[in-house]
């Protein structure tokens, strides 16, 4: 048994059982990834794949047991690695954040720039998705850490922890009828054209639950990632828009007025998730205190541990 039977396994269960496409990734061939499982099977006793004539379909029963077997194996190999790694340059290394686009934008930008001036020798890369795709970016180990709201929550094998609390806010024009109500209501956004943001990103869930209780079906007019995009159709007068709060700033957006509405909507949690199990180098942690300053070292590890079970702001 061999540490590259052990790649080959997880490798050819990443790329849905396609070994050419695998031998690929591990720039191999397939003929000696196909004879690398054979072998380890016939080590193990077991079918690790079920398939039918040369091709693999999916795992066995066993073969899941041997996968996540595998799995533990080459995380802690990778940490080993790490380990290897930081303590031959402590300040120096690559880092990789995985987040949405909100957060991109609005609330990492001083994060970034306060820890490239601490850490800048570190190579730092930003990869942008939904929720559930930058948490499964953590869970194959493409990036050290996710950076999203409450919908990273509760995913497999992630700790996640929160960062800061937000809330939405109703984007309009400065002559807009909204503005002379005391305290907006949910009838009353929903007399107007509505553009706010996709299903899966910055709390829109929240959106439609609300509206939803209150027996309400808002005219969506246009659905966006981007609150950029939202607030420019609203400077258009197509409709008015409900965004997240980092995402207005009164000295950017002057052609515009933003509306509170964490009294419809709630209050949204933007999270942190690492992977479990997961060796962090030392400026990664720095990172999250910079993020999110409540959140200090031990108690990170202390979670990641499983010595916490939960932690709420």
């Amino acid at each position: 048994m061999n540490l590259h039977q052990l790649r080959f396994v997880r490798e050819a269960v990443r790329q849905n059982y396609n070994l050419t496409d695998a031998a690929k990734a591990l720039f191999t061939s397939q003929p000696g990834v196909s004879k690398a499982i054979i072998e380890l099977e016939e080590e193990l006793g077991v079918d690790i794949f079920t398939r039918h004539g040369k091709r693999i379909r999916g795992l066995t029963e066993p073969g899941r047991l041997v996968l996540s077997s595998v799995e533990l194996i080459m995380q802690e190999i990778d940490s080993l690695k790490r380990i290897g790694k930081e303590y031959a340059a402590q300040d120096s290394g690559s880092f990789t954040i995985a987040t949405t686009h909100t957060q991109a934008r609005y609330t990492l930008p001083k994060v970034v720039q306060a820890f490239m001036l601490k850490f800048p020798k570190v190579r730092l890369s930003l990869l942008q998705g939904n929720p559930r795709q930058i948490a499964e970016m953590v869970q194959r180990d493409q990036a050290d850490l996710a950076i999203a709201t409450e919908s990273i929550a509760g995913v497999d094998n992630l700790i996640t922890l929160p960062c800061y609390q937000w809330e939405h806010v109703v984007v309009v024009p400065p002559d807009h009828p909204l503005l002379k109500s005391k305290s907006v209501t949910l009838e009353e956004i929903a007399a107007f054209p509505l553009i706010t943001y996709d299903g899966a990103f910055a709390g829109r869930s929240k959106i439609d639950h609300a509206f939803s209780l209150r027996g309400l079906k808002p005219d969506v007019l246009l659905e966006a990632i981007d609150a950029d995009v939202i607030k420019t159709y609203v400077e258009l007068g197509m409709g008015i828009g409900i965004i997240a709060g980092m995402a207005f700033d009164p000295e950017r957006d002057r052609s515009l007025r933003a509306i509170p509405a964490g009294h419809l909507f709630g209050m949204n949690v933007s999270r942190v998730a690492v992977k479990q199990g997961a060796y962090l180098r030392s400026y990664i942690y720095t990172f999250i205190e910079l993020l999110a300053p409540t959140l200090n070292r031990k108690l990170i590890e202390q979670a990641m541990n499983g010595e916490k079970d939960t932690y709420e702001l």
